[in-house]
Formats: C-alpha cells, sequence, structure tokens
C-alpha cells in the first residue's frame, strides 16, 4: 500500500492463491573439561635406634620414598549444531516461496496504481515468509507514521525487506508484527518466517494486506526504489505453482 492514492472498485485481474475465492469478493482497497589429578602418597618408615651397651649402636632402616601416581582423565566433547524448525510449507530443494502461507488465505491482483508492486490480502496474522534465501537488509518493529506528516518513507510501518542470493530484494511491509529475533544482517532461507500481515502504517484504514515490492537492491533507505520496480503478479503465480521463477530486474 505505499505510497499510493485511494483506488476505486477498479476492475481487477485476480490471482487466487488457492481455492478460497471467496477472498476475491473483498474489496481490495489496497495500499496505496578439564583432566582430574589424583595423587596417591605412601607413608614414609620412621627411623629405628636400638641400645645394648653403654656404647650405643645406631641403626637406621632407610626411609621408603614418597610416590605419586598421576592419572589423566580425558573429557571428550561434541558439539551440537541447533537449526530452525522445518515449516510444514517448506520443501527440499524448492528455491522459492509464495510470500504468504499457506497461499491458500490470501488473494491479489494483477495490478497496483502509480508503480509496479502487488497488494496481498490475508486474514490479520498471517504467515509472511522470506520469498528465498538471503540477508535481510532492513526491519521496523514500530510504527511510525503520521497522517498529518505523511512522511512517504513512513508509509509502510513494520516492515522486512531482504536481498536474495539471486541479488534481488523483497520488500513485505504493513506488517502486524515482525519475527522475534530477527536482525538486519541475519542469514534466512527459503520460506522461513519474516512476520505477520496487519495494516500498519497508511494502511490503517484498510484491510490487513502485505504490500510487496520487487526491486535492485540500492542500500537502506531508499524508499522510492525498495516498494517496487518490477511487477510481481507473474512471480507470484509461479512461485504458488512450486516454480522456481527468478525475478528478471530493469537493465541499468
Amino acid at each position: 500500500m505505499d505510497h499510493h492514492r485511494p483506488l476505486g472498485r477498479l476492475p481487477l485481474r485476480v490471482g487466487l492463491a488457492g481455492p478460497l475465492g471467496v477472498v476475491a469478493a473483498i474489496l481490495l482497497t489496497g495500499c496505496g573439561g578439564g583432566a582430574a589429578l589424583e595423587i596417591t602418597t605412601i607413608p614414609a618408615t620412621a627411623t629405628t635406634t636400638t641400645s645394648t651397651t653403654p656404647t650405643t649402636t645406631t641403626t637406621t632402616v632407610p626411609a621408603t620414598s614418597t610416590t605419586t601416581s598421576t592419572t589423566t582423565s580425558t573429557t571428550s566433547t561434541s558439539t551440537t549444531t541447533t537449526t530452525m524448525p522445518r515449516e510444514a510449507w517448506q520443501v527440499d530443494g524448492r528455491a522459492y516461496y509464495f510470500p504468504i502461507q499457506p497461499p491458500e488465505v490470501a488473494a491479489y491482483s494483477g495490478s497496483h496504481h502509480d508503480y509496479p508492486a502487488t497488494d496481498i490480502f490475508a486474514p490479520s496474522g498471517s504467515t509472511v515468509v522470506a520469498v528465498t534465501n538471503g540477508v535481510v537488509d532492513e526491519l521496523r518493529r514500530d510504527d511510525p507514521w503520521d497522517p498529518a506528516a505523511d512522511d512517504p518513507a513512513e508509509r509502510g510501518g513494520r516492515f522486512v525487506s531482504i536481498i536474495g542470493d539471486d541479488e534481488v530484494r523483497y520488500y513485505c511491509s504493513h506488517l502486524e508484527s515482525v519475527a522475534e529475533g530477527l536482525s538486519e544482517g541475519d542469514r534466512v532461507v527459503a520460506g522461513q518466517v519474516l512476520g505477520a500481515i496487519g495494516n500498519s502504517g497508511n494502511a490503517a484504514t484498510t484491510s490487513p494486506h502485505c504490500h510487496f515490492g520487487i526491486s535492485r537492491p540500492t542500500g537502506p533507505g531508499d524508499w522510492e526504489v525498495r516498494r517496487g520496480e518490477v511487477g510481481p503478479y507473474d512471480y507470484l503465480q509461479a512461485w504458488t505453482r512450486g516454480e522456481d521463477l527468478t525475478p528478471v530486474l530493469p537493465e541499468g
């Protein structure tokens, strides 16, 4: 919904991610340790003196030397690697996922107003996932948008963007929440949970949805490009079918 003007009841080419066609009936008024040491000691034998005559003869029994026995205990250390649990929708070998899971709860159209993007409508709290393997580029957990100021850089509200291993940036905004523990620079895998659908930012008066944008990486803060420069519709359709289709970015 970033950076838009309100849309009326326009004819939309609706792409349903699943059989819940009823969603399409909604007015899509979207955006605009250690070694152990054991010591054993044997006591020394005492000195014995014998007196027989006025002349004293002393017989000394040599002291028994102390013997120290050291036993070393070896401790074996094992390393356990903890990985994120597999989600129900994750499939071995798949490179791309529809950004809302399960896709059946989502509805979207093939058009957007004055720049390329797609508003994906789904019930509030629906799961938003990483489209592909990559690194978290930017995220925002608070919602700073003020309708009086209407700063275009804040219209997306809560959001996450990742830069995929395919060198494409994927942007999901108007989120209800961002996944706990997720930070900028974190490595994510395809299908990993990023957040939940909501209507933060300037989507406050619309139905819950995710503004989904595809663009070239341009660095943090570049909201104008980040919001979208490639139409996502065909890619969303392919990912719903389980096809690994990589977006083609504009030249230059």
